[in-house]
């Protein structure tokens, strides 16, 4: 599963978050909106998405965009 990556793009502001959220988007390692990473697809990885979900868009890094409860079952 690690052999596969993931695009995350960060979409909305973190001002007013919960502080476990913005801990989530930081380990992420997303610090600006419109900001795009790219990091392995991890059973970790897919936790912190899940729990931000709302303020991420997620894509495969191979194909286009997917939805991200679909990266997340």
């Amino acid at each position: 599963m690690a052999d596969k990556n993931i695009k995350i793009t960060l979409n909305k502001s973190l001002i007013g978050r919960l502080r476990s959220h913005k801990a989530c988007v930081a380990g992420l390692g997303l610090r600006k909106i419109g900001q795009t990473v790219e990091v392995e697809d991890t059973p970790s990885v897919r936790g912190m998405v899940n729990k931000v979900y709302y303020l991420l868009s997620v894509e495969d890094a191979q194909t286009s965009k997917n939805d991200v409860s679909t990266l997340c079952d």
